[in-house]
């Protein structure tokens, strides 16, 4: 994608402070942390959503989000937990249309912050939806 700031990124043609690169994924630091140490990985294919995203890239992403958390935790950078983040989708906060998963380091008094207004459900209700998401699984 000739606009994509990743795909940039990846074209060599914008700068970014890269933590790993191998020829299907690129890791970088986001130039908006929450927390110093907070890192973005993408796949080095343009692909908008996880939706579009084939399971064997996302298998080798997902194996780069965890070496890269653990040497985050490792590195000295203020650390005592790790938050794992996608937003897939404008819905869910995502901002550049460009797969990435968030490695953000996380500390007691961070001011980092997920809400939620969580439901009530009954064991029924989760068992029916269980259900439907089984019958996707199967076709």
């Amino acid at each position: 994608m000739r606009d994509c700031i990743f795909c940039k990124i990846v074209n060599g043609t914008e700068p970014a402070s890269v933590v790993y690169s191998d020829d299907k994924a690129m890791a970088f630091m986001d130039t908006n942390p929450v927390n110093f140490g907070h890192v973005l990985v993408i796949p080095k294919v343009h692909v908008e959503s996880m939706a579009k995203l084939d399971e064997e890239t996302w298998a080798h992403l997902f194996r780069i989000t965890i070496r890269i958390a653990k040497a985050v935790r490792k590195s000295g950078i203020k650390c005592e937990g790790i938050n794992l983040f996608v937003a897939d989708g404008k819905v869910a906060s995502q901002d550049v249309f460009h797969f990435h998963v968030h490695i953000i380091p996380r500390f007691e008094g961070d001011g980092f912050a997920l809400k939620a207004n969580t439901k009530r459900v009954s064991r029924k209700e989760l068992d029916n939806i269980a259900i439907d998401i089984r019958k996707v699984l199967e076709k």
